[in-house]
C-alpha cells in the first residue's frame, strides 16, 4: 500500500439538486491508521461522527444468542470508574449525546457534540466504547428491559411472522434467530460472557467512520485514534455466508386475531451485484413505491383486499432476499397472496411500462438529495457507504446510475430475479381458504 499522510488523502465535491452547498468527502487515514470519511461543515460547532463495527449481532458465540444485543445496551450504562448515573450526566454536562445500537450485520454508534467540548466528549465515548463496566445492578436493569422486548415479540404478529421467515430462510446461520436472543439464552448470560462479546465485536480490523461538522481532516485523525486507538487490533471471524433454506409453499402460524400479517419473498440480489441498479428500480416499481407501485395498485386500490402492501430488497451482508409485507381480514388474505403471485409473474415475463420506469426513476432521483438534511443524517451516510463497499464518488454517481436504467434492462432482470414459483408466505393469523404446505 502506498504510504499515506495524516488527513486530506481524496476529495469528491458533490453538489446535488436541492442542497445549497456542495458534499466535500475527504478521506481521512490517522496516525494510527484509522480510516474515515468527512464532510467538513464549520456553519455551526458542532460535529457528529458515526462508527460502524462490521459483524455486528452476527457474532454471538455459539449458545450465547443475545450477548452483543445486550452488551450494547450497556455501553451507556457505566464506564472507567464512572457508574452509569455519573457516565450519564458527564455526558449530558457536556450537551454531546451518544447512541448505541446493533443490527445484524453492524454494531453503530452515533455521537454528536459541539465543537468547545470536543475532546471531553471524546473521552467519555472511549470511556463507554474501551473501558465497559458492566455493573451488575446495571445489567440486571438492562437484562430485564431485554426479556421485556421478547416478551412482547412473543405477543407480536408482525415479529411472529419476521422471526418465523427468517428461521425457515436462514436455519441455523445467526441471520435465522432474533438478536435480542430468547429468554432462556438472555437469562443465562454473564458478566464474562458480556466481556467476550465486548472483545468479539468491538476491534480496529472492522470499524468504520463518517464524521461531519466543524472539523478538520487533521483534528479528526487524531480524534479518532483518541476514541478507538485502544480498542484490540482484531476481533471474532465474520460469520460465513448463509445457506438459503426456504422452499417454495406457504406456512401459517396460528394467531387469535380478526387479521393476518403475511410476509413473503424468495433470493435476492447482492448490493454489489453488477444488475443492483436495474433491481432497485425494479423493486420501486413493483411494491416500493408506496400508491404507485404495481402491489399496491393491484391489491389494495383495484381490489380492496388490504390497507397496505409493499416489496423490499432484503441487503444484509451475508443473503440476501426479495420480499413484501401485507396484513388483511383473515377472509381476504388467500385472494391477496393469490393476486400477488399474479403481479409477481406479470413482471417476470412482460417487464415495465416506460411510463412505470419514467416515474420510479423520477421519485428515487428526486428523492435522494433530501437524506442529506444535517450533519447527523451525513455522518451516518459516510458509515453506511463504506460498509456496502461504495466508492467516494457514489454520491455524485448514483442519480446517473438509476436514469441510465433502460426499460430492457428490468425485464431482464426482472426475468432473471423474480421467481413465482419460489414464492413462499408466512401467514400469522387465522387466514381463511388457505392451504398450508408446512
Amino acid at each position: 500500500m502506498i504510504p499515506r499522510i495524516l488527513g486530506l488523502v481524496t476529495a469528491a465535491v458533490l453538489l446535488l439538486p436541492g442542497i445549497a452547498r456542495a458534499i466535500d468527502i475527504q478521506e481521512v487515514t490517522s496516525p494510527g491508521g484509522i480510516q474515515a470519511w468527512l464532510v467538513k461543515d464549520d456553519s455551526i460547532p458542532f460535529v457528529a461522527i458515526d462508527v460502524w463495527f462490521n459483524g455486528g449481532a452476527s457474532l454471538d458465540a455459539p449458545g450465547k444468542r443475545g450477548a452483543i444485543h445486550l452488551m450494547t445496551g450497556l455501553l451507556e450504562e457505566g464506564a472507567g470508574d464512572m457508574d452509569a448515573r455519573a457516565f450519564a450526566e458527564a455526558v449530558e454536562g457536556l450537551a454531546a449525546s451518544f447512541a448505541f445500537d446493533v443490527y445484524r450485520d453492524a454494531l453503530t454508534v452515533s455521537a454528536r457534540m459541539l465543537t468547545e467540548n470536543r475532546d471531553e466528549a471524546a473521552d467519555l465515548l472511549r470511556a463507554a466504547l474501551v473501558a465497559p463496566r458492566f455493573d451488575e445492578d446495571a445489567v440486571e436493569r438492562v437484562r430485564g428491559q431485554v426479556l421485556s422486548i421478547i416478551d412482547g415479540d412473543a405477543r407480536d404478529p408482525d415479529e411472529i411472522a419476521s422471526q418465523t421467515f427468517n428461521a425457515l430462510t436462514w436455519g441455523e446461520h445467526p441471520y435465522g434467530s432474533p438478536l435480542e436472543g430468547t429468554r432462556e439464552s438472555v437469562g443465562a448470560l454473564t458478566r464474562d460472557d458480556l466481556a467476550e462479546a465486548h472483545r468479539a465485536v468491538l476491534a480496529r480490523d472492522r470499524v468504520i467512520v463518517g464524521a461531519a461538522g466543524d472539523i478538520t481532516a487533521e483534528e479528526l485523525g487524531l480524534l479518532v485514534d483518541r476514541i478507538l486507538g485502544d480498542l484490540p487490533e482484531t476481533g471474532a471471524p465474520m460469520p460465513g455466508m448463509a445457506d438459503y433454506q426456504l422452499p417454495p409453499g406457504t406456512t401459517v402460524v396460528e394467531f387469535p386475531s380478526p387479521q393476518s400479517v403475511a410476509l413473503f419473498g424468495h433470493e435476492g440480489i447482492a448490493r454489489d451485484d453488477p444488475d443492483f441498479f436495474p433491481a432497485f428500480v425494479l423493486n420501486q416499481i413493483l411494491g416500493g413505491g408506496g400508491f404507485r407501485s404495481r402491489l399496491m395498485q393491484e391489491v389494495r386500490v383495484e381490489r380492496g383486499l388490504t390497507y397496505g402492501v409493499y416489496s423490499f430488497l432484503g441487503l444484509s451482508e451475508y443473503g440476501q432476499t426479495l420480499g413484501g409485507r401485507f396484513s388483511s381480514s383473515n377472509d381476504l388474505v388467500a385472494e391477496a397472496i393469490e393476486v400477488i403471485r399474479a403481479e409477481w409473474t406479470d413482471l417476470a415475463e412482460n417487464g415495465v411500462t416506460d411510463e412505470e420506469l419514467e416515474a420510479a426513476q423520477r421519485y428515487l432521483t428526486g428523492a435522494y438529495p433530501l437524506r442529506f438534511d444535517g450533519n447527523g443524517r451525513i455522518a451516518g451516510i459516510l458509515a453506511g457507504m463504506q460498509a456496502d463497499g461504495m466508492p467516494v464518488d457514489y454520491i455524485a454517481t448514483r442519480n446517473d446510475r438509476v436514469d441510465a436504467v433502460t426499460a430492457e434492462d428490468v425485464r431482464r432482470v426482472a426475468g432473471r430475479l423474480l421467481q413465482p414459483e419460489n414464492l413462499h408466505f408466512v401467514v400469522v393469523g387465522r387466514p381463511e381458504g388457505l392451504e398450508p404446505s408446512n
